[in-house]
């Protein structure tokens, strides 16, 4: 019988070192690093930790790998600009993202925005709609 206790979600990167230092410094999320995995795990307040692991032939997935509930995404952007992460990866007019790489509401979406960990992983900061989480 399947029965899940705790789900959680996982990724790879191509620098564990690097991916700590990215998820714990810039994002200010705590990171437990694993050197004997060569893994770490991180624990987003209210949410599932998430496994992260270190392949050697890690490539990005073609798709968000992460997503970040924030109550205002301009403000989590002009945030996440400060501290030196670029948002502005999808420049597509008709998606519409704007100057900040932000889209907003697009066919009726959430506000939304982009941006990559060191890896090249895409993670969004969004407002969740109704529904999402």
């Amino acid at each position: 019988m399947f029965t899940p206790d705790t789900p959680f979600s996982s990724f790879s990167v191509d620098d564990i070192d690097a991916a700590a230092a990215f998820y714990a410094d810039t994002l200010g999320l705590p990171v437990e690093v694993n050197a004997e995995m060569g893994a770490m795990r991180i624990a987003p307040p209210g949410g599932s930790p998430i496994f992260v692991y270190a392949k050697e032939d890690h490539e990005p997935a073609s798709f968000t790998v992460l997503n970040f509930a924030v109550a205002d995404v301009e403000a989590a952007v002009d945030d996440l600009n400060g501290r030196g992460v670029v948002t502005k990866i999808y420049t597509d007019p008709d998606f519409g993202t704007d100057e900040k790489g932000i889209a907003r509401g697009f066919e009726g979406g959430p506000d939304i925005a982009w941006f990559r960990d060191p890896a090249g992983n895409v993670i969004a900061l969004m407002v969740p709609a109704e529904g999402m989480i």
